[in-house]
């Protein structure tokens, strides 16, 4: 072990075994060992003890809107990974859209390679997008390096990534498939949305009522039936509607090849606490009610949903208006989503271990970030050391986001990220963000 530059102890260390006083061994920024807690430190380490502090795998977030280049004054790279290396993110995934131009074509990708390269304090990997005419570039794509493609059921919200119908959803996976690629899908059905009654003004209620439970589970529905038929990879993103978790229950056990995702928002905020006008809450598909929330959270339980990201899709302040009709849709949180999700989960009685599970192995397994995810040797040395026990009061003042705009604005959570760490190296310590060190990721082959 005299190749070891750097130990981590704590009485409270999460591997994949579990919790337990553990000291780690780090060597080139890769985990060497997980040794008991009294283990000797080499010769020439530097030890940094926690004490009771948690040391947790780095959280792994594959659904973040950065939106750079492009639309820079909602967010950006530089923004983005400050926030999420304050929050305990030590890797993120950006999505293909919101950005100008979007990531479509392997020339595109390479646009927005170069711009995240010089500002990511994190580790980046970046999705592909499925459009209804570029099925010719996404297995160029996939072999230029994409962790898998996004596409829409319904419209965007911008204009040059436009949704697929049925039979152009049906070319995109048959095409994905072929290279055992990952198709990820925005699941609201746009006839059920045409349905739905069309309101305006500032009531959350109303606009509940614009985006039903029902353009989710068709969607849903639909999709379940086109993976089983082509034999796809299918991941849903931001579940919102508890209604459509029989549908993906049946399809598990029945073996089609499916994951599900939902995000802080809907396991911690509920349709019934949003007042009117506050658009900082409105998002696509949107809070719905608590008993809605109390489903999804069984459904982490059993597994029927895998994953917890925060799909984080800012905007600038002015496009949050009153109006929940005109208003962007996109929660910020990226760097409020840990703590977030540990103070429901423990309220509802589950672990740090059972968020670590859902916020990091789940979503690194997700991609094949095979080297991200868990304590144990081999894997990266990304870290976070959280104080599960503190409390805070959001100050959206604090928040290292380009927009400031939350709507955890005034909530008090538990759990203080103290520092961050990225391959070995400390880039977070209470508050203070190195200069960028990330590295932008590839599928592993």
């Amino acid at each position: 072990m005299s190749e070891v530059n750097l130990v981590l102890r704590s009485t409270r260390v999460i591997t994949p075994e579990g919790t337990r006083p553990a000291t780690v061994a780090v060597a080139d920024g890769k985990i060497a060992a997980v040794l008991p807690y009294e283990a000797e430190v080499p010769a020439g380490a530097r030890l940094e003890d926690f004490g009771d502090d948690v040391l947790l795998p780095g959280i792994v977030d594959t659904h973040v809107h950065v939106n750079d280049p492009g639309r820079t004054e909602w967010e950006g790279f530089w923004t983005a990974t400050r926030a999420a290396a304050a929050g305990g993110i030590t890797t993120l995934v950006d999505m293909p859209l919101n950005s100008l131009p979007p990531t479509t074509t392997v020339e595109n990708l390479r646009v927005k390679q170069e711009v995240a390269a010089s500002k990511a304090h994190i580790d980046v990997g970046f999705w592909g997008g499925a459009l209804p005419d570029n099925v010719k570039d996404l297995g160029p794509l996939h072999e230029a390096g994409v962790l898998g493609f996004k596409a829409f059921l319904s419209p965007s919200g911008v204009e040059e990534f436009p949704e697929l119908d049925s039979q152009q959803l049906e070319r995109s996976l048959a095409e994905i498939a072929g290279f055992d690629g990952l198709m990820i899908i925005h699941a609201e059905d746009p006839h059920e949305l045409d349905a739905a009654p069309h309101l305006t003004g500032p009531k959350y209620a109303d606009y509940l009522a614009t985006r039903p439970r029902v353009s989710e589970n068709t969607a849903i529905e639909g999709l379940i039936a086109a993976a089983k038929r082509i034999g796809a990879r299918v991941h849903i993103l931001h579940l919102s509607s508890s209604d459509a978790l029989p549908l993906i229950a049946a399809a598990k056990r029945e073996g089609v090849r499916l994951t599900v995702e939902t995000c802080p928002h809907y396991l911690t905020l509920t349709a019934e606490e949003v007042p009117d006008g506050a658009s900082e809450f409105k998002c696509c598909p949107p809070i719905r009610e608590a008993a809605n929330q109390d489903l999804l959270w069984a459904a982490l339980a059993d597994g029927t949903i895998d994953c917890v990201v925060t799909d984080h899709s800012p905007s600038t302040v002015d496009l949050k208006t009153e109006d929940f009709a005109t208003a962007w849709g996109g929660i910020s949180g990226l760097q409020l989503s840990l703590p977030a999700m540990w103070t429901e989960a423990r309220k509802r009685g589950h672990s740090l271990e059972d968020v670590v599970r859902w916020m990091s192995a789940a979503t690194a397994n997700l991609v094949g970030l095979t080297q991200k995810g868990a304590i144990e040797a081999g894997r990266d040395a990304d870290f976070a050391v959280l104080a599960p026990d503190e409390t805070f009061t959001v100050d959206p003042a604090e928040l290292q986001h380009r927009n400031r705009v939350t709507a955890y604005a005034g909530k008090t959570l538990h759990g203080v990220v103290k520092s961050t760490w990225l391959r070995g190296e400390r880039i977070q310590h209470d508050g203070a963000i190195a200069e960028p060190t990330g590295r932008l990721l590839e599928r592993n082959n």
